[in-house]
């Protein structure tokens, strides 16, 4: 993401501030310099975003087909520890 910063004058911060905040809001600027007589006072940046809660997070996107079983064993034919053998 290429960074964007304003630099604005508190002046003019004052009469756009909402302006200025609905661009921080959507990203346009990645952060606003307020200036006083050309020295920086003030940066203003968005909120970091919280990556969203992973648990239950796919929660209803997978459904299972009536008739199938997920009890029921995956393979036909026996598997090496079902013959009594524990490494080949």
């Amino acid at each position: 993401m290429k960074s964007r910063s304003l630099s604005i004058s508190a002046t003019e911060f004052k009469a756009r501030c909402l302006s200025v905040f609905k661009n921080l809001e959507t990203r346009r600027y990645t952060r606003v310099v307020v200036t006083r007589r050309g020295q920086p006072v003030a940066e203003v940046v968005p909120p970091r975003v919280a990556p969203p809660d992973l648990w239950g997070a796919l929660r209803g996107s997978v459904t299972i087909r009536s008739g199938v079983d997920l009890t029921a064993p995956a393979l036909r034919e026996p598997l090496d520890a079902g013959r009594g053998r524990l490494h080949r």
